[in-house]
């Protein structure tokens, strides 16, 4: 059997150093916030090329917080894509305002800056990219846009741990970037986490009081805030796996490079990565118009794959209220349809992914 992920071999991998970092927090005697986030937060400040990092319990707070920094609430929009993972829109939902999907790139599959100027209004507050599968958007023009209008960038790095675009880490090309550190992620905790990172001193200070009620001094609550805050604990084991990010990416690298070798004859679209991307490699996605089928034999020969994602949010349930009729968008419709995520992770061999490769092209 050759699983989608691993994520028990990252821990086996580093058992002593996990072992001792999470030793080390239970005999602080300090379980909430203190020196060990204060510490994973400027170590993963300073590996994002970035000026601050405010550690969350999560990465929809993160999208939630960094939209409530920017002053987002009801009335406005946010343009996000509309191929991505509904934490992306639901975070637009969450501070009332109002998620506006444009398509993507059909290269990328990440979000097209030719399409955004003509979804732009006078009530657009933000523009939120997502780096999907890894890969960074083109933020360059994103960006002009934004400053041309005088609008916000918010950036969904959730799967972009190490990335870059023009050879600068992702992490502080916008006004604020946000990473989920869900355990399946780049880079995982042993549970929940999230954080922003900025290099806007205003912004990181405002998170940092809404992620603690609201307060900066116990007892004392400037504004209205939510209790979302990054715990020792996960700071310890993050602070390890960081140390081996860089080691870990090479090794997804070089899977992805086996993959585009070995099924460049297979049919498949496979990912398109520009010059000016060097991608996370979070996940290798191929398209097929057989995508089911080509699901199902690999399942029946022990391959394990995923479909990221089967739903676009424009036709989930929970979005009807938008009424945006089920064609509107058709690239997210038909990437919801053909995308295939292939196992890829930094403890798959290069043995598995040719056996990978191999019963992909068997019939």
């Amino acid at each position: 059997m050759i699983p989608f992920l691993d994520l028990l071999a990252p821990h086996v991998e580093l058992r002593a150093e996990l072992d001792a970092a999470i030793a080390r927090v239970l005999d602080s005697g300090w379980y909430i916030l203190g020196p060990e986030v204060e510490s994973f937060e400027a170590e993963w400040a300073g590996y994002c090329e970035a000026q601050h990092a405010v550690g969350l319990a999560n990465g929809l707070d993160a999208l939630i917080l960094a939209l409530r920094a920017l002053g987002v609430g009801p009335g406005d929009e946010v343009i996000v894509p509309s191929n991505t993972y509904i934490a992306t829109w639901l975070a637009v939902s969450a501070v009332g305002a109002r998620p506006v999907p444009v398509e993507p790139d059909p290269a990328t599959y990440n979000l097209d800056p030719a399409r955004i100027a003509a979804a732009i209004t006078p009530r657009t507050k933000v523009l939120l990219p997502v780096h999907l599968y890894g890969q960074p958007a083109d933020l360059d023009p994103i960006l002009a846009l934004a400053r041309h209008h005088g609008i916000a960038v918010v950036e969904d790095a959730a799967q972009a741990h190490g990335a870059r675009y023009k050879g600068r880490r992702v992490g502080a090309h916008g006004d604020i970037v946000c990473w989920s550190f869900y355990p399946g992620k780049n880079l995982g905790a042993l549970g929940d986490g999230g954080a922003i990172t900025t290099n806007r001193a205003d912004l990181a200070d405002r998170i940092r009081v809404l992620r603690n009620y609201g307060s900066r001094e116990k007892y004392v609550n400037a504004v209205q805030g939510v209790n979302s805050r990054l715990d020792p604990l996960q700071a310890a084991v993050l602070r390890v796996k960081l140390g081996h990010l860089d080691e870990w990416t090479d090794r997804r690298r070089t899977i992805a490079a086996v993959y585009a070798e070995g099924l460049a004859e297979s049919g498949l679209r496979l990912p398109h990565v520009p010059e000016w991307a060097d991608p996370a490699w979070h996940l290798y996605v191929v398209r097929s118009p057989e995508r089911d089928a080509l699901q199902k034999r690999l399942a029946a020969a022990g391959v394990g794959t995923l479909i990221h994602y089967p739903i676009p949010p424009h036709r989930q349930a929970a979005y009807t209220e938008l009424g945006v009729a089920a064609d509107a968008l058709p690239l997210a419709r038909d990437l919801a349809n053909e995308v295939l995520s292939l196992p890829i992770g930094p403890h798959l061999t290069r043995q598995h992914a040719e056996r990978v490769i191999s019963e992909t092209y068997s019939r």
